[in-house]
């Protein structure tokens, strides 16, 4: 089991929903924090605030992980600053700013969301990657994790929202290809795949799904927590679920087991 003390975990949209869920839980192990946002620092400094009193190091990185620039500025900071990478969690995600049906989709939309949902992740997990085995390489005791946080819409079809679906697909896949080219240096690769999660981004669908949870779509009747999805980080983080590099690790409530 990896010991927290100190370790730096990367989780890129950490300052706001799922991210900040894991940032949180993370703090609480003991990790120091590089959280990455496209925001202005003094627009999260509350939450900043909020996780360094519990008594761990937090380094702001903003860029748009979907430009390379901005990947590499990130990268950068977190080297300068903590001299380490231990953990990368690809949290970063957007919504399609409208819905519509796949008849009507929007070119600019999808190429947008494939931009930031899969591009993004996949570059900088490159860049991580190489850094992180370059850290294994000078120390054996090095125990690096890189976790995806996609979606049940990876697997599940949305006809309004195509390129949503489509991306987190995509990055599904990146996670089982990166997970095969990194076996060899021991660092394991993780997907995280959450269903219906209470965050600002599922806001607008609240009633909606509200309605549904009651009436049965997940066998745990209630919505999922950012800090749901922090505690299978900390597991994985932990190295507490050893030999299954490249597994899939759904956290829906149920929702997509099969029933009649």
């Amino acid at each position: 089991m990896a010991n927290t003390l100190n370790r730096v975990a990367l989780i890129t949209g950490g300052t706001r929903g799922i991210g900040l869920g894991i940032a949180k839980v993370l703090a609480a192990d003991g990790y120091y924090l590089a959280l990455n946002g496209v925001r202005d620092e003094a627009k999260v400094k509350p939450v900043l605030e909020e996780l360094k009193d519990l008594g761990v190091e937090v380094l702001y990185v903003r860029g748009d992980i979907g430009e390379r620039d901005d990947r590499e500025a990130i990268l950068d900071g977190v080297q300068q600053y903590f001299g380490r990478l231990d953990i990368l969690v690809n949290n970063a995600g957007v919504a399609p700013t409208s819905r519509a049906d796949i008849l009507e989709a929007d070119e600019s939309s999808f190429n947008e969301l494939m931009r930031v949902n899969c591009c993004g992740p996949f570059f900088l997990t490159q860049a991580a990657a190489r850094w992180m085995i370059e850290q294994k390489e000078k120390d054996a005791a090095y125990a690096g994790v890189i976790i995806f946080v996609t979606s049940i819409s990876a697997v599940v079809a949305s006809v309004n929202r195509g390129d949503y679906c489509m991306s987190k697909a995509a990055l599904s896949m990146a996670s089982r290809l990166w997970a095969i080219r990194l076996a060899n240096h021991g660092i394991p690769v993780y997907e995280l795949r959450p269903g219906i999660i209470e965050t600002d981004m599922t806001a607008g669908v609240k009633e909606k799904y509200d309605r549904l949870i009651a009436e049965g779509l997940t066998l745990e009747p209630r919505w999922g927590s950012p800090e749901d999805i922090g505690r299978a980080v900390a597991v994985l983080g932990r190295g507490e679920l050893p030999y299954a590099t490249g597994q899939v690790i759904v956290q829906d409530g149920g929702l997509t087991v099969s029933r009649l």
